[in-house]
């Protein structure tokens, strides 16, 4: 099952401090405007999303279809391929992708702590 691009998508008080925080790091702005309450931030093959007021807490974030540069992929595993693998494996989804379509769509698992993991294909 290939996932595609991982990054961690963080949910932040203050974008701005940040922002500064994780370019101490060495990243730097890739996507995303921080007046708008998101930024999308990378470190070679890194990717962190900042997010303020958009959800609670963090999220696993992955993107089949993308690579880490947000490319499309000539080949890649459809996100309701990825979910009927692990409905299979008895994963409870807290949200679930349209089976019948094609194209963009995604779907919410939560891991045994609660950590919330988001598939989420663009493509």
């Amino acid at each position: 099952m290939e996932l595609g691009a991982f990054s961690i998508s963080l949910a932040v008080k203050d974008i701005n401090a940040s922002k500064q925080f994780y370019e101490k790091f060495g990243f730097k702005a890739f996507a995303g405007d921080a007046s708008k309450g998101l930024l999308i931030m990378k470190n070679g093959d890194h990717v962190i999303g900042l997010f303020q007021g958009m959800f609670d807490k963090n999220i696993l974030t992955f993107n089949p279809g993308w690579d880490s540069n947000a490319q499309k992929l000539a080949g890649f595993t459809d996100v309701r391929e990825i979910q009927r693998q692990l409905k299979a494996q008895g994963v409870q989804l807290v949200k679930e992708a349209d089976e019948s379509g094609t194209g963009p769509a995604s779907f919410v698992a939560m891991d045994p702590d609660g950590n919330q993991i988001l598939v989420d294909q663009h493509v």
